[in-house]
């Protein structure tokens, strides 16, 4: 029904490449311009650094500015990407914003919210236990009221649109656009979860890591890929992206992470050093553990049809 649901957009499945092609990297150029801007004003006149800018080190770009400015920088592409999303849902397919959402005749907010409940409590709950049993070593306190208030207001207005941004293109319109194009549900289920976890190619985690994290990005993907054709909407992925993000970017940091922040704590660990488990485990155990939760609550049947069949 997700994807059924805008079948008479067949037609226009131009739209769809336009889109992707133009249309969203235009408009996140386009919100990526004050960060360049203010990067390259603070980096004018180190060489070195402006090099490294330019060739697009991510760990050179977040060394320049204050973690929250940097941070409210970085998010406000995805402001862009979300807008071109749904200007091209409005205006190319005729689409409603809850067409895009759901299949369900309003959007469940509540699917939402146990999602983000669910995935938060799991995160913050494994923190609290590395921190305080499994290594505490790798760990030191990075409090700092002010610029942790400062953290706490970016993360509740910019990071749930970074994130529904992610959504909203990959499970959702790309997933509606391949589908009824392909006629059959596997293609856009795997061709969404490759190009998420491609996305991801710039992340300072591929270069600690190797090219091993490609598991959990792309595993995430289609984590979030299943959720959304079983439950016929995108409101669990939505919440579950949420929560994974904003836990992230409030209670640890890193170096070598994509988000450095103000958070709570900060890893001081070698990721080099990292046993492989650390990434494979949320893929391979904990991803299956909140599909088995779904499931049931939801009362999903048919897993072969709404994963493998024709739309």
């Amino acid at each position: 029904m997700y994807i059924n649901q805008v079948k008479y957009n067949r037609d226009s499945w131009w739209g769809y490449l336009l889109t992707v092609i133009l249309i969203v990297p235009i408009t996140v150029v386009l919100f990526s311009i004050p960060h360049g801007f203010i990067l390259t004003a603070k980096a004018f006149g180190d060489e070195e650094l402006m090099a490294k800018i330019a060739s697009g080190d991510m760990a050179a770009m977040m060394s320049v500015l204050e973690p929250n400015l940097n941070l409210f920088l970085m998010l406000l592409p995805f402001v862009g990407m979300l807008l071109a999303v749904f200007f091209s849902t409005k205006i190319i397919h005729k689409n409603s914003i809850r067409e895009l959402t759901t299949s369900r005749k309003k959007i469940d907010w509540s699917r939402v919210l146990f999602a983000f409940c669910l995935w938060g409590s799991i995160s913050a709950t494994m923190i609290f236990l590395d921190y305080n049993f499994f290594t505490p070593e790798d760990y030191v306190w990075n409090f700092k009221p002010v610029p942790f208030l400062i953290l706490c207001a970016i993360v509740v207005v910019l990071l749930p649109i970074q994130t529904s941004a992610e959504e909203y293109l990959f499970r959702g319109y790309l997933m509606q656009g391949i589908g009824i194009i392909s006629g059959n549900r596997w293609l856009p289920l795997i061709l969404t979860s490759l190009a998420f976890g491609l996305m991801h190619y710039a992340n300072p985690e591929i270069a600690k890591f190797g090219n091993v994290v490609y598991v959990f990005y792309i595993g995430s993907g289609l984590f979030a890929g299943i959720m959304t054709l079983m439950d016929e909407g995108l409101e669990l992925a939505l919440g579950w992206h949420a929560a994974n993000n904003m836990v992230a970017a409030l209670l640890v940091t890193a170096d070598w992470t994509a988000l450095q922040t103000h958070s709570l704590l900060k890893d001081i660990s070698n990721p080099e050093t990292m046993p492989l488990g650390e990434v494979l485990i949320p893929v391979l155990v904990f991803f299956p553990a909140i599909l088995f939760i779904f499931a049931n609550k939801y009362n999903w049947t048919d897993w072969k049809g709404k994963l493998f069949g024709s739309i």
